[in-house]
């Protein structure tokens, strides 16, 4: 680990390519594809973990009408903006909270069961925080791809491959055509525990939720084949080669929505796009390894869409909190919240 390069080293970056094929392996089964006995890895990841450099957390995924995203921008008292994101980084409807360049100071990704939540989290809860001075909210109306979904791509081609034929980790749930089944009580304090750590043992959860160790696979395993649960694996952003969040804002014609958006879905570069609403439709989110990489990656997004117009750029100072990780100064993870599961998924 080349702390000082603000890089983590290759033998980590494989482990948490791995694990984000196959979350819950075990040691053994990733010691015959990494090439290093499971104390050792098991050593790395608990180095790791600890010190804040990487994170495995499980989270729920609801579909359709459930769940509700937004894009918040807010205007802060110059001398509060730090205290401001600190503040809601505790709030589980928070999935992003960032401190960014341009217009505005903060910029915040946040989930809730519907509108009505949403202007009541802003009014209730936002606004009233002392070094508010106005909030902005884009609805987002299509959250065209999954941030969970994206990977590292520390591996070769050939070890994923085998990764997966021992664990069957890239396997997808079936879809039912149906709605999510109501998670029951149980399962709200998997997902509660599993939040933090999703490699927390079935008998570790068994002891916490007061269950056998049976019922915890399977319920987890039911959760898992039904889509209702996915597993995100990152590294701490700032260690992991690309540490500079950038927000692109961007307008397409409405009859180009689709081909543009397809064709933005294949570069490697968009980690998060949404359809929103406001004085543009679509703001992609990503990661980059430089600031001055921004340049050539909004080339890269209009040569890939040609109908695509780029009309702002935002870049992060600090990033306090993605999903329900949550960062400190440094860059590395200090702690997690506690989500809110019934508002929607944490990515």
């Amino acid at each position: 680990m080349h702390t000082g390069e603000s890089v983590l080293g290759e033998a980590d970056l494989s482990l948490i390519h791995a694990l984000q094929v196959a979350p819950r392996a075990s040691w053994t089964q990733l010691s015959a594809v990494l090439g290093a006995s499971p104390d050792t890895l098991a050593r790395r990841w608990d180095h790791l973990t600890t010190g804040g450099w990487a994170w495995s957390s499980l989270i729920v995924a609801r579909g359709g009408d459930a769940t509700l995203y937004a894009w918040i921008e807010l205007d802060c008292v110059a001398s509060d903006t730090e205290a401001t994101a600190v503040a809601l980084t505790g709030d589980p409807y928070t999935l992003g909270v960032h401190q960014v360049t341009g217009d505005a100071d903060l910029v915040l990704l946040v989930v809730c069961p519907d509108l009505y939540a949403l202007d009541a989290y802003l009014a209730s809860r936002v606004r009233r925080l002392p070094g508010v001075l106005r909030t902005r909210a884009q609805v987002v109306t299509r959250l065209h791809n999954r941030p969970y979904r994206s990977r590292i791509e520390q591996l070769a081609p050939g070890q994923v491959r085998l990764l997966t034929e021992i664990t069957g980790g890239e396997r997808r749930p079936r879809p039912s055509g149906r709605a999510h089944t109501p998670l029951t009580d149980l399962d709200r304090k998997l997902v509660a525990e599993l939040a933090g750590d999703a490699r927390r043992s079935a008998a570790e959860l068994a002891r916490q939720c007061d269950t056998s160790e049976s019922t915890v696979r399977r319920r987890l395993d039911a959760l898992m084949a039904a889509g209702a649960l996915h597993h995100h694996c990152l590294p701490a952003p700032r260690f992991s080669g690309r540490p500079v969040w950038a927000l692109v804002a961007a307008d397409v014609p409405p009859l180009e929505v689709a081909p543009t958006v397809a064709a933005l879905t294949r570069l490697r570069h968009t980690r998060l796009i949404t359809s929103v609403t406001g004085p543009y439709n679509l703001a992609l989110a990503m990661w980059l390894r430089t600031v001055e990489e921004l340049h050539e990656v909004t080339a890269t997004l209009v040569r890939a869409a040609p109908a695509l117009r780029i009309t702002g750029t935002q870049v992060s100072l600090r990033t306090h909190k993605i999903g329900t990780q949550v960062l400190g100064p440094d860059g590395r993870r200090t702690h997690h919240i506690r989500p809110d599961v019934d508002a929607g998924p944490a990515f």
